[in-house]
């Protein structure tokens, strides 16, 4: 028999390891695969995820909240912060180094690959948090019905959100390769 989120973080509030526990493994893979999309570095996602997940281990949430939505939430702000806080070092740093060759051309595909993650990531900057979000919990495979859960709207509302957070991230993107 599986528990509901709502009773295991009923509890997680009464001290319960094996509580924390359960919620932990039925949600980290989708926490951190946002995470992954968001950063592009595996390392940092699964550092980030920990950290969503000791928020939630500190201050567990109240009744009737909804646990993941209320994690990819968190998980999604805290993968914009660490993607801007990486923006503004490197700006500090101001030092840009060419780590490929002539003669290299599987770092130059590298290369290229990083900067395509880089202008995806810098468009999902662009637009507003919240559709960033949807967009990258749908290309997750979320259906309509979680990511309405998510977001706290109506599951007929998710196709025009969605319709519009691709229009702003399209937009977002071509302004970005101008």
């Amino acid at each position: 028999m599986t528990l509901s989120d709502a009773l295991l973080l009923e509890g997680v509030r009464q001290g319960d390891e094996a509580s924390f526990e359960a919620l932990f493994h039925r949600h980290y893979y989708r926490v951190y695969q946002l995470l992954v999309r968001l950063v592009g570095n595996a390392g940092e996602a699964e550092e980030l995820a920990q950290d969503v997940f000791l928020r939630l281990y500190q201050r567990p949430l109240k009744r009737g909240d909804n646990v993941g939505g209320w994690l990819y939430r968190v998980a999604t702000n805290m993968g914009y912060n660490a993607f801007r806080a990486r923006k503004r070092r490197s700006r500090r740093e101001d030092t840009v180094t060419a780590e490929t060759s002539p003669s290299a051309p599987s770092a130059a595909v590298e290369a290229e690959r990083r900067a395509s993650v880089a202008e995806v990531q810098a468009a999902l900057a662009r637009i507003k948090p919240r559709q960033g979000q949807l967009l990258i919990l749908r290309q997750m495979g979320f259906s309509y019905q979680e990511l309405a859960g998510v977001l706290k709207v109506s599951p007929n509302s998710i196709g025009t959100m969605l319709a519009r957070a691709e229009r702003a991230f399209r937009i977002a993107y071509q302004g970005g390769r101008l």
